[in-house]
């Protein structure tokens, strides 16, 4: 790691995306924390248009920064969706600064969006590892695991309630088995007898009917007295 004067409000430390830039003392919003350096490239050339590497600071469409010297301590720092600096520009000088945008606690991570074209370079094809993201991350694997256990106890509702109609169903089969009565060598479910149905008082409709040897006699009719004159 490089030499950083005693003095900076800055050093260079272990960061959850390799090395980053820390603050060691409280950093006031809107101060100029550092200024990125290196080389100067000039697309005109085709030599200086060939280098390629992560640590290029586009300046504007002809002159770039080639940031991968070792002195240059503010490559260091990481890129943040929602940072806490911001890379100033100034393309007439050909310099720029790392500008604080909040204020920065000493041990807090200094860092800066590095803009569209590196996001979609270097780091969407292997997922942003800034504190935002990892926080929106951990927010969808918490959603993903409620709906998990969410669809888990609908299905375990569904099963239960599947298994209850089924002994529902196989106890009503055992009832009728057990609580039949056999009548004239046919099975009763409580509802039938000798094959016709019980009325409503449970009783079997019956016709009562006399023995011919009980029956009263009848004598035809007497005649009738005829008046005398």
């Amino acid at each position: 790691m490089p030499a950083i004067p005693a003095n900076k409000p800055y050093r260079v430390g272990r960061s959850p995306t390799g090395l980053g830039l820390f603050a060691t003392k409280p950093i006031k919003k809107g101060t100029k924390i550092i200024r990125y350096f290196g080389p100067l490239l000039d697309s005109k050339k085709k030599k200086d248009d060939a280098i390629e590497n992560k640590y290029l600071f586009e300046l504007n469409d002809r002159w770039t920064i080639d940031g991968s010297v070792r002195k240059n301590v503010a490559r260091y720092i990481n890129h943040a969706c929602k940072p806490n600096a911001e890379s100033d520009v100034r393309p007439r000088k050909r310099k720029v600064f790392i500008r604080a945008i909040k204020n920065i606690e000493p041990g807090e991570e200094i860092n800066y969006d590095y803009g569209t074209d590196y996001f979609k370079a270097y780091l969407k094809p292997i997922g942003c590892k800034c504190a935002a993201c990892e926080k929106k991350r951990k927010k969808k694997r918490a959603e993903a695991r409620a709906e998990k256990l969410r669809l888990k106890a609908k299905a375990e509702r569904k099963a239960l309630k599947k298994a209850q109609k089924a002994a529902e169903k196989l106890a009503g089969q055992a009832a009728r088995k057990n609580g039949g009565v056999k009548a004239n060598g046919k099975l009763l479910d409580g509802k039938h007898l000798n094959g016709k149905h019980l009325n409503g008082n449970g009783r079997a409709k019956v016709t009562a009917r006399r023995s011919p040897a009980t029956r009263p006699r009848t004598s035809a009719p007497a005649p009738a007295l005829q008046a005398q004159a």
